[in-house]
C-alpha cells in the first residue's frame, strides 16, 4: 500500500522535505511506521515514546492500522513562552 507522510517543523527539518510517499506493507499499524522512521532518520531515535499521531486529519493511537491512500503525520513536539 502507499501512504503520504507529512512533515512538520523539526521532523520537516530532519528529513529535508515536507511530505514523501511510502510504500507499506498491508496491515501496517501507525506504530510500526514510526519504528521505521527511527531506523531511516536519527533524529526520531531520540524519542523515547512516539510523538501524537495524525491519520486523514483525525488523532489515531498508534494500534491504528493504516490503509491505502491514508496521510499520515506525526505531531512534532512544540516549545512556548
Amino acid at each position: 500500500m502507499r501512504i503520504q507522510l507529512l512533515h512538520f517543523a523539526s521532523f520537516r527539518d530532519a528529513v529535508g522535505q515536507e511530505s514523501e510517499q511510502l510504500e507499506l506493507p498491508d496491515g501496517t499499524r501507525v506504530s510500526e511506521l514510526w519504528l521505521a522512521l527511527q531506523s531511516r532518520h536519527p533524529y526520531f531515535g531520540a524519542f523515547l515514546t512516539p510523538p501524537p499521531a495524525a491519520v486523514n486529519r483525525d488523532y489515531v493511537p498508534g494500534d491504528r492500522v493504516l490503509s491505502d491512500g491514508d496521510e499520515v503525520a506525526f505531531l512534532p513536539p512544540v516549545a512556548g513562552g
